[in-house]
């Protein structure tokens, strides 16, 4: 949730004679002045004394220093008479993402507002990725002659304004008007069509096998729509199938097409006899309290047991909760037990009581990437409740993680940072979690402010980790974001700088009689992974935010974690960014990941690999089965949580193929086969792990649970995986 995600922005519009095509006008550079006044949207405002920033890179790069506040872009452009468009009567500005607020008027008419300022009767809600594409009467424009999109952004904290490229001043698009909608439900691909303008064309519907790419079938409709009348059509589908949906509207001349992945689930279904998912280890600091859910998957109701509890350390019978202290350092066997009518299971644990703590990496639950800063203490305790009804607790996943949004406006007169009210009492969340066999998390800033907005942890670390600590915190994450400034104004930019208000707060977390794992979200700047572990951090990002898009699974997973799994190991680990699967949004407007199936098979496989943080990112309470068994596959688990501890490293990048593998603690070793073209790739699953110095007749499918001839070839979707154990 950084801003700091591509580079610190603002940026303003300048005329640039060139077109680049006969269909739009590129903006490089505007206008740009700090401050807030509602003359500065009218078009005949002289703005000449103002600055000129480009909209390429955000402001803060380019000199100005603004935080929590009001600024204006006037972007001036002469739109030539070649872009009327006398289908629509409209004229595209396409501005593209601005960080966080902003409100367009073009020649002083409104034409767009993304995002709420925290003078609006809701409040303050960023949209910093979201591209900014508004539409504005032609009779508006001024051909030929200088016109004004005036721009006012409202920068909550961190970088602002513009930040990722020129704009662009074009004829409306055929996607203007309509959208395309796919979506899959009970053996049907469904494609939904809308519009705010007539269009006239046809829809058609490819059906692929998902393996061979052999067309299957294909249907036509003729489609009519306008603002009443939508259209919706469906065609069958099984298995790993893929379908493309075209509509083409001959008066626009243009093609909009969606592709549909039948959500396949390999993962088998779990018996109804206990299985143990969970981890093989579980450290804690002497005294500290044991917060430990047993993992087991079947049939409830349930008993459990443990042999070997040591002294200080209870167990639920009925939950399967370990709670309690251990004083004396050391390594405890024990033996986990669970039955019920279909049977017994039982697994061997160690329960290390030392100076180390995450010894495998954390699996839970976070509110960012579903709620961003909507979140509630309701909407917490939804998702938590379903973590263990839905059963993701029998599969590992224990923490709940708030994220922004919890902070009071201001702190209590004695300087304790205070929950607002969407939090109505965290003490009682945290016992009730506890009681559960969870653990709650928490987040917050080095700096003044958060990434929202919200007050952070500067000048009072020490109070506030006592705070969390009385609230039963077990993990923070920490976000540079309002840091940034302090960063920037400093004349100290050593790596030395980058450490200091982490180790800060390490040092009044570790002063807490409880154990909380310190998560450190700074982006991977100054290569934090050489040093994360020696502050005594417990994981570190590597890479900037992600979201739901193969570009960025690709950038963030392929490309920015190979080389680091030197840094990686038990106790401490790099961490790529949360998970996007399911439902996302970053707000109250959800939708289903924009990641394929095959692609979030890639996602989850290859995070396993890393032995990343298993952090959900989508409300639990709506998780879909397809989702379910894409995070509870306990052997896809088992390698993400592998004692060892190694971190998978980069073998083979070839042709679109890439080959990654870990070595695991039973002699195995996990191997990743990814696909990264877009087309299905034959392989013959030998000849790969030959390249890699592997010999094995057999092989473990690890998604389909099965054992499988290595003389075979496989064919490896686009953007999929094969992904194998092999000893």
């Amino acid at each position: 949730m950084s801003k700091l995600h591509f580079t610190l922005t603002t940026a303003f519009f300048i005329l640039l004679a060139g077109m680049a095509h006969a269909q739009e006008v590129k903006v490089e550079q505007a206008k740009f002045s700090a401050g807030d006044n509602a003359a500065w949207l009218k078009p005949d405002f002289n703005d000449s004394p103002w600055q000129t920033l480009r909209l390429d890179k955000e402001w803060d790069l380019q000199g100005v220093k603004l935080y929590n506040n009001f600024a204006w872009y006037r972007l001036h452009v002469v739109i030539p008479s070649a872009l009327k468009d006398k289908r629509t009567g409209q004229i595209a500005l396409h501005i593209g993402p601005v960080d966080d607020c902003d409100e367009t008027y073009f020649n002083g008419h409104l034409v767009g507002k993304t995002g709420t300022t925290p003078e609006d009767p809701e409040g303050y809600q960023g949209y910093w990725q979201k591209e900014r594409r508004y539409l504005a009467d032609a009779s508006w424009v001024r051909w030929d002659k200088d016109n004004v999109i005036a721009v006012r952004v409202y920068n909550a904290d961190g970088e602002g304004g513009f930040y990722k490229r020129a704009a662009y001043i074009e004829k409306p698009m055929l996607a203007d008007y309509v959208s395309l909608a796919v979506s899959g439900e009970s053996g049907q691909a469904k494609a939904v069509l809308s519009s705010t303008h007539k269009s006239s064309g046809k829809l058609t519907a490819t059906v692929r096998d998902g393996e061979t790419g052999k067309v299957l079938q294909t249907r036509h409709w003729n489609v009519k729509l306008d603002k009443k009348k939508s259209f919706t059509a469906t065609i069958p589908v099984e298995g790993p199938s893929r379908v493309v949906f075209t509509y083409e509207d001959p008066g626009f001349g243009e093609t909009l097409e969606k592709n549909f992945c039948n959500p396949y689930i390999l993962t088998p279904a779990a018996p109804a006899k206990p299985r143990y998912n969970g981890p093989l280890v579980f450290g804690v600091r002497p005294g500290s309290p044991v917060i430990f859910r047993l993992a087991f998957s079947g049939e409830k109701p349930m008993k459990y047991s443990v042999e070997g509890l040591p002294e200080g350390v209870d167990l639920d019978e009925e939950n399967g909760v370990l709670s309690g202290k251990v004083l004396k350092e050391g390594d405890y066997p024990l033996v986990l037990k669970a039955s019920n009518t279909k049977g017994m299971a039982q697994q061997a644990f160690t329960l290390k009581v030392g100076p180390k703590i995450a010894l495998t990496p954390p699996m839970g639950w976070n509110s960012w990437n579903c709620w961003g800063t909507s979140v509630s203490q309701q909407k917490v305790m939804t998702s938590a409740a379903a973590l263990i009804n839905r059963g993701l607790a029998d599969y590992g996943y224990s923490y709940i993680n708030i994220d922004d949004a919890w902070e009071a406006p201001e702190r209590a007169a004695d300087g304790s940072i205070l929950t607002n009210e969407k939090f109505p009492d965290m003490k009682a969340l945290g016992d009730w979690l506890h009681s559960k066999g969870l653990r709650l998390g928490i987040y917050s800033s080095p700096g003044d402010r958060t990434c929202g907005g919200y007050i952070g942890s500067i000048d009072h670390e020490e109070q506030d980790a006592k705070t969390w600590n009385d609230w039963g915190v077990d993990y923070l994450k920490y976000d540079w974001c309002g840091y940034n400034k302090v960063f920037v104004a400093s004349e100290d930019h050593s790596t030395a700088a980058y450490l200091r208000p982490y180790v800060k707060m390490q040092q009044y977390l570790r002063e807490q009689p409880r154990d909380i794992f310190y998560s450190l979200c700074q982006y991977g700047m100054a290569r934090v992974w050489e040093w994360g572990a020696f502050i005594d951090a417990n994981s570190w990002r590597t890479t900037g935010d992600i979201n739901d898009t193969w570009e960025s699974l690709y950038s963030i997973g392929f490309e920015q974690q190979a080389g680091l799994h030197p840094y990686a190991g038990p106790g401490h680990w790099n961490d790529p960014d949360m998970l996007v699967v399911g439902k996302v949004g970053w707000s109250d407007e959800l939708w289903d990941s924009r990641l394929t199936p095959d692609e979030q098979y890639t996602h989850i496989s290859l995070w396993s690999l890393l032995a990343a943080n298993m952090l959900i990112g989508c409300p639990l309470d709506q998780m879909d089965d397809f989702t379910f068994n894409l995070l509870c596959n306990n052997e896809v688990n088992a390698v993400n949580q592998d004692i060892l501890g190694r971190q998978a490293h980069q073998d083979v990048v070839e042709d679109g193929i890439q080959i990654w593998s870990r070595d695991l603690y039973d002699g195995g070793k996990a191997v990743g086969i990814f696909n990264l073209n877009d087309a299905a790739m034959p392989t013959l699953l030998k000849g790969a792990l030959e390249k890699i110095g592997i010999e094995a007749k057999i092989a473990r499918d690890l998604w389909r649970q099965k054992d499988i001839p290595t003389d075979a070839i496989y064919s490896i979707p686009s953007h999929g995986v094969l992904y194998v154990k092999v000893k």
